[in-house]
């Protein structure tokens, strides 16, 4: 095996023209760790951010760089003779970037506790935008919001990456969901489970909402609009709002505790666990869950991708896809 990779590497921090394709180590094999050759990788917000010097800038210790913390791909070395996933095994999964070498390369190496087996009924471009989003929203959802039957609940952004899988489960355990989007995402988010879509570019939340909720997910905090402030409006006494985009609302729990109306509120950080990427491979896989690929690119065209999604109208996922040069 060669002792390098193309990957997508950053050398200085700033906007999508630092991007490069280039020729990188291949990454390391120890431990528990799994090498898969990646077949598609997602794009996702934190990569943006990381490449423009915030994010998850902080913690990178050496350039170049390579972004990218989901992939789907097919297992290339086992970390043990008997370990869970096998050469030939196609998995997908999270890795925990900038402290592993991102997946926006030909190869990660990954803790077999992060991988799952891929989802029979998802292609691997489909797959390998799943993750990184798929988990965030389920920690938002399930395990910090403790998702119910009869549980009120606003999602913000419902049509984004995290978006449409927040809709998607909060609707599968019973929550009446309400969630913000342009109106050409309306019919869509409907058929995902929301029960009412709000246009943001035409309505006032706040103003539309008639019912207080239980939960705000707030996937865009107070950089735009501040839509994490208003939100605050619409939860009931006692209600809970999670707000998930690192730093969008520096001053949420004063605000938060200003309101005096015993409202909690919760940051939230990512663990890659493969466990629940079982649980949300069986999900797909009975047709409980769905996803939506809005464009995929050749590794070369990070640039395009990267200016994609920061255009902020994306539909679901931005995936690399790997095997298209």
């Amino acid at each position: 095996m060669s002792e390098t990779m193309r990957a997508v590497v950053v050398n200085e921090f700033g906007g999508p023209e630092v991007l490069r394709l280039g020729e990188v180590p291949m990454p390391k094999v120890v431990n528990s760790d799994t090498l898969v050759r990646v077949h598609a990788a997602g794009l996702n917000p934190i990569d943006v951010k990381t490449r423009a010097g915030k994010g998850a800038s902080g913690a990178i210790e050496r350039m170049p760089w390579v972004p990218g913390g989901e992939f789907a791909g097919v297992v290339e070395k086992a970390s043990y003779e008997l370990a869970p996933f096998q050469p030939g095994d196609e998995v997908y999964g999270m890795l925990l970037t900038p402290r592993y070498q991102g997946a926006h390369g030909d190869y990660v190496s990954v803790p077999f506790m992060s991988l799952a087996h891929k989802p029979k009924s998802l292609t691997m471009l489909e797959a390998g935008g799943v993750p990184l989003a798929a988990l965030t929203a389920w920690a938002a959802v399930v395990e910090a919001a403790r998702v119910h039957s009869g549980q009120r609940m606003l999602v913000h952004a419902g049509a984004g990456g995290v978006g449409h899988f927040a809709v998607q489960l909060a609707a599968f355990y019973g929550a009446d969901v309400v969630t913000t989007a342009s109106g050409r995402n309306h019919d869509w988010l409907t058929d995902l489970g929301a029960s009412q879509v709000i246009d943001y570019t035409s309505e006032r939340f706040e103003e539309a909402i008639d019912e207080p909720v239980d939960v705000v997910i707030d996937l865009i905090g107070n950089v735009q609009d501040n839509t994490g402030s208003r939100s605050l409006e619409v939860l009931r006494d006692g209600g809970l709002v999670v707000n998930v985009p690192t730093g969008s609302w520096p001053t949420m729990h004063e605000e938060t505790e200003a309101a005096g109306r015993e409202l909690r509120a919760s940051t939230l950080k990512l663990s890659p666990e493969g466990r629940i990427l079982t649980t949300i491979a069986q999900l797909f896989d009975q047709g409980d869950l769905q996803t939506h690929l809005d464009a995929s690119f050749p590794l070369s065209q990070a640039r395009a991708a990267h200016e994609q999604l920061e255009q902020g109208h994306t539909r679901g996922k931005i995936v690399f896809d790997l095997t298209a040069e």
